[in-house]
This record gives structure tokens, sequence and C-alpha cells, in this order.
């Protein structure tokens, strides 16, 4: 469990496990995000030196002709290597992208709960009134809103 919220006061062991394991499902959402949009980096740039140089070596040489031009994209291996590059960088892209949508609703669904059921976590007068601490430490060491269920 890390530190921030073992400390916390008014709060029970239950609550801190689930507050910890929001914290773990927001950290695993932020890495495949961060993942995801390196991979679209990565294939956008890795797609813009193929077309700059299949405009090199194809469309400048070639231009006068389709046929010489689909000629000279087919005699040349390289193309081959960077058309399959590309699409397994878009296909890999994309795999990141359901793994992040998939992390991003299990963390909204666990952190929607928190929300639902502060009732419950927090159940005596005084851990209700002070709950907004929790809340707090929460948002500044963690960016997890649990104030309201909106993102």
């Amino acid at each position: 469990m890390d530190t921030p919220i073992r400390m916390l006061e008014n709060t029970d062991e239950a609550t801190k496990q689930t507050l910890e394991n929001v914290r773990k499902r927001k950290e695993k959402f932020d890495k495949f995000e961060r993942y995801h949009n390196q991979s679209i980096w990565a294939t956008i740039i890795l797609t813009s030196i193929f077309l700059i140089y299949l405009y090199k070596t194809v469309f400048t040489v070639y231009s006068y002709s389709f046929a010489a031009m689909f000629s000279a994209f087919v005699n040349d291996s390289n193309n081959l290597t960077f058309l399959v590059c590309c699409v397994g960088m878009y296909g890999g892209m994309n795999l990141l992208k359901e793994k992040k949508d998939k992390a991003e609703k299990e963390y909204h669904d666990l952190r929607c709960e928190i929300v639902d059921r502060s009732k419950d976590y927090w159940k005596k007068e005084d851990e209700w009134k002070n709950r907004h601490l929790v809340f707090e430490v929460m948002k500044k060491q963690y960016d997890i809103n649990l104030y309201h269920e909106k993102k």
C-alpha cells in the first residue's frame, strides 16, 4: 500500500484497500495511455518516412507512367518491408487503444463505485465530516477525483 493512503486517518483498512486499488488502476490506465500515445507518434513518423522514401525513389523518378511507378514499387523489396512495418505499427496502435480503453473503464467504474458508496465507506459521523481530507489527498497525490462521478 502506498504511503499517503496508509497514513490516512478516519479511514478503515477496507476503504484504504479500495483506494489503493483505484490508485493501481489509475496507474495502469496512465501507463497504457502513455504507450498508446507513443505508438501513435511512432506510426506517424514511420509512415511519414515511408512516404518520403516512396516519393524520392518511385514518384519523382517514374512519374511519367503509372505502370512504371507500380513496377518500381513492386520490384523494390524495401517497400514491402516498410509497408509491413507501417501496417504492423498501426495494428499495435489499435491493440494498445483497446487495452487503454479497457483500463480506463476499469478505473472509471471503481472510481464511480467509491463515489456512489461513500456513505458505506465513511459510516461514522466524524469520518463522514473528514472524508474531504481523503478526497483531497487522492486528488493532490494521484489526480483521482472522488468528488463527482463525471471525469
